[in-house]
This record gives C-alpha cells, sequence and structure tokens, in this order.
C-alpha cells in the first residue's frame, strides 16, 4: 500500500515491498471480501442485466476448478481462457489461479492461426471457450496434441469433441480449498508481439497482483470506498484490461461493470458511464478519440465519473482539455509492457500532469533511460527505457524461449524498445519503439506474425509489414506486397490479401494498407528494411498531398 498524505518524492523513498511468500491471486481477489459483497455487473447485447456477488465468484471458481481437476489439470499446467468480457471469464481466471494452474487468456478477435499458435506454443490442455469460437478451437485441434479437452459455454450438452460447459459445474462441487502457492509461482501467460517470428509468452508469478496495487492506488486513485463501480472497453484477454483494471478493482471490493462490445461505440459507453453509475474508467487512448467526436456528451448523459485513466500514448494538451472538459477530471495516463505492467503514471491528484509526458515512475518502480549496453543516461539524453528488474510486476520468463528472454535484459534493467528521455524531474517523454512493434488502438502488434501469415497467400511472393501514422488508431498496419510472377495487381487482391490476415490472425491485425511493389530495400544479408518502407511510404504521402 502507498504511504498516505505524504508528497510523491517522500512516498517513493519511504516505500518498501513487502510481498508474503505464501500468495496467491484468489485468495487477494475473492476471499477476503464479504461474500454478499457486490463482484460485478453483467449488461448483456439485450440490455438485460445480472449481478454476481463475491460470494457467486468464490462459488463459480471452486466449481470449475474441481471440474478441471476431475479432468486431470494439475498445478502449473496452462489452461486457455478464450472468452469475451464476461463472469465465465472471470471465474475462470480466478479458478486457475485457486489451484495453481496457469491461465491463458485469448483474444476473440484471433483467427484460427493465431489461437493455434498460442495454445500450441502453451502446450494448453484445456481451453474455455463459448459456441461463437468453437469453430476455431475444433479446426485447429487435430494439430493440438497437448490440447485433451474442449470446454464450451452454452453448447447444452456434451459432444464428441468437447465438453458442455453446464453440465461439467453441474456435477462439481461449489467448495474448494485454495492451493498453497508461493508468490513465485507461475499464474498468467499472456503472449506479447514481436517484431520476427510468432508472439513471445510472457510468463508472470502470482506477484505480480501485488505489483500493479500501489500504481492503481497512484493511477485510478483506487481505495477501499464503497459504492463504486470501474468499467473499462478493453478486452480481459490482454494485461490492461485483466491487471489494471479487473482484478486490481477486485482486490479493493470494488465491483466492475461487464459489457461485450462487437465494436466499440463511443455513445454507448456515455450511455454505460449513466445507466450503472461508473465512477472509475480505464479508457485506451482510441476509445477516448472515438468518445470525443459525440456532441455535447455532457448535455445528454447523466455521469459522474471521478476518475479516468488510460494508456498506451502520450496525451497531448488538446485532449488533456478535452478530457477535463468531459468528465470534470484530468486524464491520467499510464506506460508499460506486457512483460512489465505499470512503469510510469501520471497522477493528476499527486503531482503536475505535463502534456506529451508519459508521467513519472510508479512509486516502488525503479526505471531509466539506458544506452546500448544498459547503463543510464543522464536527464535529457535519448535512449531505451528500461525498468529494474527485480520487480514484482517483471514477468518471471518468456515461455520456452530462453533466448528471447536474455536478450530483453541488460545487467539489471528491463529493456522495453521505446526509445524517449527523462527530464529533470523524472518525467518520462516517449519517441518511437526501439524496434518494429505497431501501436494501433492500443494493440502491440508485431509485423511478424502478419508477415508469416501472408507468406501463405498463394499470389504473396515477399512481403513486408510496417505502421504507419493514423489520427484516430496512432498508427494502422500497412503491406508492402511484392506478387508472385504470374499475378497481376488489382484492388480485388489487396482486400483478399487484408482479409486473408483479418480470419486467420485477428482484425485487429489486417493491413488497412495494401501497396504492390517490384522489389523491397534489404540490408546486405537480405532482410527487408521495414523503417526504409516507412519513410518511403510517408515521402509518397507528403508528395502526393503537394
Amino acid at each position: 500500500m502507498l504511504p498516505l498524505g505524504v508528497p510523491y518524492e517522500e512516498a517513493q523513498r519511504r516505500f518498501q515491498w513487502r510481498i508474503a511468500d505464501r500468495y496467491n491471486i484468489r485468495r487477494q481477489v475473492c476471499e477476503r471480501h464479504p461474500p454478499q459483497a457486490l463482484a460485478m455487473i453483467v449488461e448483456n447485447a439485450d440490455g438485460s442485466v445480472r449481478t454476481w456477488s463475491f460470494g457467486d465468484v468464490l462459488r463459480g471458481s471452486a466449481r470449475v476448478a474441481n471440474a478441471l481437476t476431475g479432468l486431470g489439470v494439475t498445478k502449473g499446467d496452462r489452461v486457455g481462457v478464450f472468452l469475451s468480457q464476461s463472469a465465465e471469464l472471470a471465474v475462470a481466471h480466478v479458478a486457475c489461479y485457486g489451484m495453481g494452474a496457469v491461465a491463458l487468456p485469448l483474444f476473440t478477435l484471433f483467427g484460427e492461426e493465431a489461437v493455434e499458435y498460442r495454445l500450441a506454443n502453451a502446450g494448453a490442455c484445456v481451453v474455455i471457450t463459448d459456441m461463437s469460437q468453437l469453430p476455431k478451437v475444433l479446426s485447429a485441434r487435430p494439430r493440438l496434441p497437448a490440447l485433451k479437452h474442449v470446454i464450451v459455454i452454452g453448447a447444452g450438452k456434451h459432444a464428441a469433441d468437447f465438453l458442455d460447459y453446464d453440465t461439467l459445474l453441474s456435477r462439481a462441487s461449489d467448495s474448494f480449498t485454495t492451493v498453497d502457492t508461493h508468490r513465485e509461482d507461475p499464474a498468467l501467460l499472456v503472449y506479447t508481439s514481436g517484431t520476427t517470428g510468432q508472439p513471445k509468452g510472457a510468463l508472470h508469478a502470482h506477484r505480480m497482483l501485488e505489483g500493479v496495487i500501489p500504481a492503481m492506488q497512484q493511477w485510478a486513485d483506487f481505495w477501499p470506498r464503497g459504492n463504486e463501480v470501474l468499467w473499462t472497453p478493453a478486452e480481459w484477454a490482454w494485461i490492461a484490461g485483466l491487471y489494471d483494471a479487473l482484478f486490481p478493482a477486485w482486490y479493493f471490493g470494488t465491483p466492475v461493470l461487464a459489457h461485450r462490445f462487437t465494436k466499440f461505440d463511443p455513445e454507448k459507453a456515455f450511455h454505460l458511464l449513466q445507466k450503472h453509475h461508473v465512477s472509475a474508467s480505464f479508457i485506451p487512448p482510441t476509445a477516448l478519440k472515438m468518445m470525443r467526436q459525440v456532441e455535447t456528451p455532457r448535455q445528454r448523459w447523466n455521469y459522474n465519473v471521478r476518475t479516468v485513466y488510460t494508456g498506451g500514448e502520450a496525451m497531448g494538451e488538446e485532449l488533456l482539455q478535452w478530457g477535463r472538459e468531459t468528465f470534470g477530471c484530468t486524464l491520467s495516463e499510464g506506460y508499460g509492457q506486457t512483460e512489465m505492467n505499470l512503469m510510469t503514471l501520471n497522477s493528476p491528484n499527486w503531482f503536475e500532469v505535463r502534456a506529451g509526458s508519459c508521467g513519472r515512475a510508479c512509486v516502488g518502480r525503479r526505471i531509466a533511460v539506458v544506452d546500448s549496453a544498459g547503463n543510464p543516461l543522464p536527464p535529457g539524453e535519448e535512449g531505451q527505457l528500461a525498468g529494474w528488474r527485480h520487480d514484482p510486476v517483471v514477468m518471471l520468463q518468456y515461455w520456452n524461449n530462453p533466448e528471447a528472454t536474455q536478450k530483453k535484459y541488460a545487467g539489471d534493467w528491463l529493456l522495453t524498445g521505446d526509445l524517449g528521455r527523462l527530464d529533470e524531474d523524472g518525467y518520462l517523454f516517449f519517441k518511437s519503439r526501439d524496434d518494429d512493434v505497431i501501436t494501433s488502438g492500443g494493440y502491440r502488434i508485431g509485423p511478424g506474425e502478419i508477415e508469416e501469415c501472408l507468406i501463405k497467400h498463394p499470389a504473396v511472393a515477399m512481403v513486408g509489414v510496417v505502421g504507419v501514422p493514423d489520427p484516430v488508431r496512432t498508427e494502422i498496419v500497412k503491406a508492402f506486397i511484392q506478387l508472385r510472377p504470374e499475378v497481376s495487381p488489382s484492388d480485388a487482391l489487396k482486400a483478399d490479401i487484408a482479409g486473408y490476415v483479418k480470419t486467420r490472425l485477428a482484425a485487429h491485425e489486417y493491413p488497412r494498407e495494401v501497396e504492390f511493389v517490384t522489389d523491397f530495400p534489404l540490408t546486405t544479408t537480405g532482410k527487408i528494411m521495414r523503417r526504409e518502407l516507412k519513410r518511403l511510404d510517408a515521402e509518397r504521402k507528403a508528395a502526393a498531398k503537394d
């Protein structure tokens, strides 16, 4: 917990980590709250509402844990959770943590190839999903030898190749004793973007939850208050949705609103704030920019949000001013990575928010801007942003990838791959990525996975994928394609190539721009120079405007 009533600088000096050796996330987010206390409000697509108490979550997670145990799942096994925002998703995570299994969140917009890769790489033995995602899992299943069971919500009955969720749980006890886990025991496996090849799985320990708590107190001004509701449109397949919103809120006994957006609707977002009396909300930058396009929200909806926090890009003065006028509070931005969540934050109630800055180090965190050897640089000098590798929010390792794990560190520093500078007061100013990861709509997208997908398209001989600037999404994915000699370029082929990625990987990863080229700028070793592609794209677009 943060020291109370002291300035930021003093809190940094006084703070010490005190995490018990025996630590389990299920105990922290559910067991220590009154069972009758409200934990979740679920608004369905038709507007109907169902509520869950912490007792309901505990009993539901017990049934899931007992059912998984009956299927042979043991401590350390990976369990895929392939669901959208829902009580069932949250219950599945709590069950995994409570039994010592490792939760593997999967984004419902993933296509078959993306799902197959993650399940295969993780060696998941079970996946919990629903009828809408079942075809993807069943299509990939013949190539997933470790996957023993598929549990499906809404199936209605068992089938030869999957188990019905309700039937399975009806046979399971609603009492379960949480496993006595160590704080270093694995709890969560989240796949992050990569610039070459397939994504990497960041494996996190149970201690990671405790590591985000002081930061959440600073970022969202989180304290046990009563009569609070938190809502985020961020999917709970990502570390931000799970550990910047859902589970920190439950740590403090704060109920969370769950709603599945088929497509984000900014007007519906304001409606949800009003209808459910949301007082704290994590809203990604792209969603904020879409909400900004809604006219006169204060005249049309009666909402009262005390804190809005966001992350993914620096807030300019114009967006900060819009936030103050629209919500009556200063937008609070945070910065972090899947491998090290919540590194820097803006805290309007604690220190000045400087336009263009990602804030200062979270209390308890150590950050630096370092050179290529990991040596900290003085204020004002540009280098790579790094975080202290011994922080409790830092991942244990990349799953089954010791080489990538080793490259992620320089001495005692975790390297983010982001370039920037720190000023004299410790404010971080982000400049750019040091690698080729694309930041689009709040997602970090690795071009390597998209390129590997596109090279399988029958028309594609060679491909290079980059991010190009976009006013709403920050960047969009652009694919440069060299076609096979027998293929002729056309607009229809561009659409087919975009759709090829959309259906196989994810809707947020498909190339919104496709350009056919006859050759590529290459390094002396034959690698495509993505930065040169970005430069050429910028020059062409600038020339077109002139």
